[in-house]
């Protein structure tokens, strides 16, 4: 099935690298948007240099796009104003952007740390409350309630993907649970582009790991196949980061992680 026209933004990402050429394929024509400069690598490709500053910059970009994936923002804890900037500003011009032209799916990528304060012990559905580790994930929260009103309102089709930990491998106790990986992402980011939705959706976009926090369903139609817990045997502290009862954010969610960004 063809994705048709897509405009894919923070193109120069880690993730944005990855997916570049697993969504080329699956295009007529793939718009690459970053703040840095690209080079085409495909007649498929058109690549634009934007800091999505406005509403009317993003338009010129997404004019008659069937779907964005807007990857571009802070991604990592940040100052608060930076993150306004970067997170909240910047998906607000791209879904209104959407709203001027008519592009009807808009995959906004969100995060785990979107509810990183509840414990270990708890499995989290997207239906749950937000319970940000941090700043950044403060700005998550917002750009989720972004996308529910642009849907509510002016009926766009949002998907909230709340992205694990996208590794090659886990490395880390918490990546037994949290780990996205390569194979699973792009997965994740075809299926938002192409599953029968309307309205909005929250999905956690994870690999099928054995000890993860958060819950998976069907509601993209994609089911991930990679399991960190391959990896265990090479993580050391695994047992006692699932039995400590402390934050899923583990040192995201420590105090020194956001007072250091608080300017005092």
């Amino acid at each position: 099935m063809s994705l048709g026209t897509v405009v894919l933004t923070g193109a120069a990402g880690r993730i944005g690298t990855l997916l570049r050429p697993l969504v080329r394929a699956d295009t007529v024509r793939l718009v690459l948007v970053d703040r840095v400069s690209l080079t085409a690598e495909s007649p498929a490709e058109d690549v634009r240099r934007s800091e999505l500053a406005s509403p009317a910059e993003i338009t010129a970009l997404v004019e008659g796009a069937d779907g964005i994936v807007h990857l571009a923002g802070v991604s990592d804890e940040a100052p608060l104003p930076e993150l306004l900037e970067g997170n909240v500003l910047g998906t607000h011009h791209v879904l209104e952007a959407a709203r001027r032209t008519g592009v009807r799916r808009v995959v906004l990528a969100s995060s785990n740390r979107l509810t990183g304060c509840y414990p270990v012990t708890h499995q989290v559905s997207p239906e749950m409350p937000p319970r940000p580790d941090g700043l950044y994930g403060v700005s998550k929260v917002a750009v989720e309630a972004l996308g529910r009103l642009y849907a509510d309102k002016f009926g766009l089709e949002v998907v909230c993907l709340r992205i694990g930990s996208f590794e090659a491998e886990p490395s880390q106790p918490r990546h037994l649970a949290t780990w996205l990986s390569p194979r699973d992402c792009a997965g994740f980011v075809r299926a938002a582009l192409t599953a029968p939705l309307t309205g909005f959706s929250a999905v956690y976009a994870i690999s099928n790991n054995t000890r993860r926090f958060w819950s998976l369903d069907d509601t993209l139609g994609y089911r991930p196949v990679d399991d960190a817990e391959a990896y265990a045997d090479r993580i050391p502290g695994a047992d006692e980061f699932f039995a400590s009862g402390g934050p899923q954010g583990g040192a995201f969610a420590s105090q020194e992680f956001t007072l250091r960004h608080m300017g005092s």
